[in-house]
């Protein structure tokens, strides 16, 4: 079988097994287990922010994030296909009490001027505007990245009406290998990052919130409310430190085989259009004699899953469990169609 819903699907390689079960643990809700200790600083340190904290998914650092930024009634500004307002259940308004102000990006990334013009004016009876949050990667935008200049320019509106600034970094790593990026720049302009391990970076379980000392200390306290304190964490740790060590710049071959794929889907009479391929997302849509549920059940017939993400269009999502022959048959096989 080769998964292409999702890059949440990875198994950990015997080398990440192996740093696993070795890893010395103790009680994270106590703040003594080391391993746990020591990735929350490995990961602070690579974005140069002050302190970090490790979490089950990236939904969770994401909603402590804008838990922490916000009170209740305020309001969130985000794209309109932002992963924390598409796919996090609702968060933003049941653990936190704030509306969202939706901007039409381009696929999924907003630009300064729609957030200037997205910030309500301080009245009574307006939602108080007090957070940015983007996304980079974009999901829904078949993984597309921003540019970092575009990125300066919302802090520096940010900086101008106080508001606050979230980076939802689910795939940042597949952002910095792309763009050739650093960790420190984005440290530099983000008052909070969420980075997961469990995506492209390939351990099983795990995110990071990173922010400075006292905005991480509320957002410990918030992880306890949510249900996110976690025990012997140390051996899920141990997974990411080793997927931080290891598996950054390895990300380039999925975006080479995320092309190739791309490629394929594009020279069928039942593709309409396909989003640029930028990173290890891809994103088609479809037209006449196929519909996503139809190529979904055609390309499962051949032991490929891929996922319908709307009416129209389909995902496959590439990473480190997907080999070069796995493409080869993915190609192949669409190509037959």
């Amino acid at each position: 079988m080769i998964d292409l819903r999702s890059d949440t699907v990875t198994k950990p390689s015997p080398k990440m097994l192996e740093a696993m079960t070795s890893a010395q643990v103790g009680d994270d809700v106590f703040g003594e287990d080391p391993t746990v200790n020591e990735l929350e600083a490995i990961a602070a340190a690579m974005f140069g922010m002050e302190a970090g904290v490790f979490c089950p998914s990236g939904t969770m650092t994401n909603q402590i994030a804008i838990k922490v930024h916000t009170q209740p009634g305020d309001e969130v500004i985000c794209d309109k296909l932002a992963h924390i307002y598409q796919y996090e259940g609702g968060g933003i308004a049941f653990n936190s009490g704030c509306s969202v102000k939706l901007l039409d990006g381009d696929r999924g990334r907003i630009t300064a001027d729609q957030v200037l013009e997205g910030i309500n004016a301080n009245q009574d009876y307006k939602a108080a505007t007090s957070l940015v949050a983007i996304e980079n990667t974009t999901n829904r935008g078949g993984g597309s990245c921003y540019d970092f200049n575009d990125i300066v320019a919302i802090r520096e509106v940010c900086n101008q009406h106080n508001l606050g600034f979230h980076l939802d970094g689910a795939r940042l790593f597949n952002a910095l290998v792309k763009k050739g990026e650093t960790t420190k720049q984005y440290g530099e302009v983000f008052d909070s990052i969420s980075i997961c391990l469990s995506k492209g970076l390939g351990t099983p379980v795990g995110s990071l919130l990173l922010g400075t000392e006292k905005f991480i200390r509320k957002a410990r306290r918030v992880r306890k409310v949510f249900g996110g304190g976690m025990r012997q964490a140390g051996f899920l740790a141990a997974a990411g430190i080793y997927a931080l060590e290891n598996n950054i710049e390895r990300l380039n071959v999925d975006h080479q085989h995320a092309r190739q794929i791309a490629e394929a889907l594009s020279e069928k009479d039942f593709i309409d259009s396909v989003l640029p391929v930028e990173t290890n997302i891809v994103i088609a849509e479809l037209k006449g004699r196929l519909n996503p549920l139809s190529f979904v059940e055609l390309m499962r017939e051949n032991d490929i899953f891929v996922m319908n993400i709307s009416a129209q269009q389909i995902r496959m999502v590439v990473h480190l469990d997907v080999s070069a022959d796995m493409v080869n048959k993915i190609v192949t096989t669409i190509k037959g169609l």
